[in-house]
C-alpha cells in the first residue's frame, strides 16, 4: 500500500485536480467526454476512469454523452445535451505525434465555435512548426476553450502560442485514489515502450533474469465480453447514449484491471510509462522510472509527483534496474529482520 506520505500526495494532487475543473461544472448541467480511448494501453484508461470517478465522486454526476473519435456524432451530442461543457479526454496526444486524435479535438472546436470546451490534461509535443501553427489558428478561432496541461513546459509552449486559457493540473488517473495492490511474484518487473514514444533502447539477451514487458497486449475476446455485459446494463433504459457509456466503461475497466494485475506482480518496477509511473504511485510500488521521446515524465515528475521516495529518477536502463533491485534486497532485509522480532 501508499506510505503515508504517498497518500498526502495523492490527496494534494486530488484537490489540484478539483481547483482547476470546479470552475467549468455546474449542478444544473449536463457534461459530455469525447474521444473515449477505446486501445489497448491500458494508462489511457487509467485517464478516462480518473476522469470519471471525479465527476461521480466530487458532482455526482455522469457524461450524458460520450464517443470516440470515429463514432462521435454532432446531431446526437447537441440532442442529448443542447447545453453544457464538452469536456476532450486527457492523456499525452496534444500535437503531431499521435495526428488523429489532433485532427479531432480540432474539428469539435470548428464544430462548436458557441460551446465551452475543456481539455483534460495533455502533455504537449510538436515536430512540426507548421502543424503547431494550424493547431493555433484554430484554437484562436474558439473563444471558449480551455486547455489543461500536466507539466510547466507544456503550460509555457500552450500560453506563447495558443490563444486561450491554460492551466496548470494534475493527471487524471490520480482521481481514482490509493490503490490496494496484490502480493508481488517477481522481484524486479521492467515495463518499457514499444511505440512511437520509446526512447529506451535494450537488448533482451543482456537481461536474461528480467521479465520486460508492455501493457498494450490485450484479450480482444475478453474487452468485447466486457462491452456487452456494460451495454446490456443499460438495456432498460434504451437511451443510445447510456448503453455506449456502460459499454465503453467497461472496457476501461476491464483494461486497467488487466494493467494493475501486470505491474502488481513486480516488488519493484523500472518503467518508461507515465502511467505506469503514476499507478505505481496509486499501489505504493517503488519504481524507477526512464524518459520517454520527447520528456514527458521527468517533466510531470518535476510539476506534480517527483517527490516521493517511491520513484527514482535513473540515468539508465541498468541503473534503474540496478535501483530496483536494491529496494527488493531491501525489502527482503526487512521482512527478515521482522520475522525476527
Amino acid at each position: 500500500m501508499p506510505t503515508v506520505s504517498n497518500l498526502v500526495l495523492i490527496d494534494k494532487l486530488k484537490d489540484m485536480i478539483d481547483a482547476c475543473l470546479s470552475d467549468y461544472i455546474r449542478a444544473d448541467e449536463p457534461v459530455a467526454i469525447l474521444d473515449f480511448p477505446d486501445i489497448r494501453n491500458c494508462g489511457d484508461s487509467a485517464i478516462w476512469l480518473g476522469e470519471i470517478a471525479y465527476l461521480k465522486n466530487r458532482h455526482g454526476k455522469e457524461p450524458a454523452y460520450v464517443s470516440r473519435t470515429h463514432d462521435f456524432s454532432p446531431e446526437e451530442l447537441e440532442l442529448v445535451m443542447p447545453t453544457g461543457p464538452i469536456f476532450i479526454h486527457g492523456g499525452g496526444n496534444f500535437g503531431d505525434v499521435w495526428g488523429v486524435h489532433q485532427d479531432f479535438r480540432e474539428r469539435v472546436l470548428e464544430l462548436f465555435p458557441h460551446r465551452q470546451i475543456i481539455q483534460f490534461p495533455q502533455s504537449i509535443h510538436y515536430k512540426s512548426p507548421q502543424r503547431m501553427e494550424e493547431s493555433a489558428r484554430r484554437i484562436g478561432r474558439h473563444k471558449n476553450f480551455v486547455l489543461l496541461v500536466r507539466d510547466e513546459e507544456s503550460r509555457h509552449f500552450a500560453q506563447k502560442h495558443f490563444d486561450c486559457e491554460v492551466r496548470l493540473c494534475p493527471d487524471m488517473a490520480f482521481a481514482i485514489g490509493a490503490l490496494q495492490p496484490a502480493a508481488p511474484e517477481l522481484p524486479v518487473l521492467a515495463m518499457l515502450r514499444a511505440d512511437l514514444e520509446q526512447a529506451v533502447e535494450f537488448d533482451r539477451a543482456a537481461y536474461p533474469d528480467l521479465p520486460i514487458e508492455d501493457w498494450i497486449t490485450e484479450s480482444a475476446r475478453s474487452v468485447r465480453i466486457s462491452k456487452a455485459l456494460g451495454a446490456a446494463s443499460a438495456l432498460m433504459t434504451l437511451k443510445p447514449a447510456e448503453m455506449r457509456l456502460r459499454k465503453l466503461d467497461a472496457a476501461a475497466h476491464n483494461r486497467f484491471r488487466r494493467g494493475i494485475r501486470q505491474i502488481s506482480r513486480g516488488r519493484a518496477i523500472v518503467t518508461d510509462r507515465l502511467h505506469v509511473h503514476i499507478c505505481s504511485l496509486l499501489l505504493g510500488r517503488p519504481h524507477a522510472v526512464l524518459d520517454n521521446s520527447y520528456g514527458k515524465l521527468r517533466r510531470f515528475m518535476a510539476a506534480f509527483s517527483g517527490g516521493t521516495e517511491l520513484s527514482y529518477k535513473a540515468a539508465s536502463l541498468d541503473d534503474g534496474i540496478a535501483w530496483a533491485r536494491a529496494q527488493t534486497n531491501q525489502s527482503n532485509r526487512d521482512r527478515h529482520e521482522a520475522l525476527e522480532v
